[in-house]
Formats: structure tokens, sequence, C-alpha cells
């Protein structure tokens, strides 16, 4: 259980990397924060889903058909958290926009681990 945890914590890391790169890169160049946190989701999306099934869950033998609706649908109900967060912080706080995106990337993943481990990737 440790060591996934610790596998899930790199693939998630390195996930909020990309997709925090990404609405960096993006919000300079005029996209709104969260038009851009939108674009980074599908961007992370494919980091995360990938790395979870291969080095967290090591599901390689399941089916994709099986395992990537399961993992779409916890990853949109995980947006939709974040999505929700990131509006509330960038509207009733100072914070900057990377900031409040690091603090909701970052206590959206608790919920992300629970189910995924025991719904999309499970056996």
């Amino acid at each position: 259980m440790i060591a996934q945890v610790l596998r899930f914590s790199g693939v998630g890391i390195l996930a909020l990397i990309v997709h925090w790169l990404v609405v960096v890169l993006l919000v300079p160049f005029g996209m709104a924060p969260l038009l851009a946190n939108v674009v980074a989701f599908l961007v992370a999306f494919n980091v995360s889903y990938f790395g979870h099934r291969r080095l967290t869950f090591q599901a390689d033998g399941l089916e994709h058909s099986r395992t990537l609706p399961r993992f779409a649908s916890v990853a949109l109900a995980s947006f939709a958290v974040n999505e929700t967060s990131y509006a509330l912080l960038l509207h009733f706080t100072p914070l900057r926009y990377d900031l409040a995106l690091l603090l909701v990337l970052g206590g959206v993943a608790v919920m992300t681990f629970i189910l995924s481990r025991f719904w999309a990737f499970a056996p």
C-alpha cells in the first residue's frame, strides 16, 4: 500500500506539473485562467491515466474499455471539484491564479486516489 501511494504521488506530481505548466503558459497569452484550466486538464489527463494504469495500479491486464471510462469518470468528478474550487479561489481571495491552482490540484489528489484505487482500476 505504501509503495502504491508513493507511485500514485509520483504520477500525480508529474500530472500536476504538466497541468500547472499548461495553465501558466496559456494565461500570459491572454487565455482566461478557468479556460486554460480546462485545456490543461485535457492534456494532463493522458499523463494521469496512463501513468496510474501502468505504474500506480499496474492494471495492464485490465481492458482499456473498462478502465478508461471509469478513470474518465473519476477525473471528470475531480475536475468538477477542481474547477469549482479554482473559480471560488479566484473570485473570493487575493491569491494569484498560479498559486490558487496549486492549492486546488493538491487538494483534489486524495479524492482521485481513493476513487481510482477502489473503483477505476479495481480488478
